[in-house]
């Protein structure tokens, strides 16, 4: 899936960078039994982890549309396996 965000972003003209997350998301668990990644969405002066944090409306949205076209992407790719 990780693979199939930055292609869902640049298909929607939005800017994309991959990166290593150091906390203890449910990602870091889920990724021991199948793929994981997430989705960063860029918080109002970069506050993220505290009550004062904020996203803008527009920022949700541009984050669920990367959700929704990654899984598009992922969902044409051959399974696991496939010949």
């Amino acid at each position: 899936m990780s693979g199939a965000q930055p292609a869902a972003a640049d298909e929607l003209g939005y800017s994309a960078r991959t990166m290593v997350s150091g906390a203890g998301h449910d990602t870091c668990y889920i990724s021991k039994v199948a793929p994981a990644s997430m989705i960063f969405i860029p918080c109002e002066k970069g506050i993220s982890h505290n009550e004062a944090e904020n996203i803008l409306p527009e920022w949700a949205e541009k984050g669920a549309n990367v959700l929704l076209n990654s899984l598009r992407l992922a969902a044409d790719e051959p399974a696991c396996g496939a010949t």
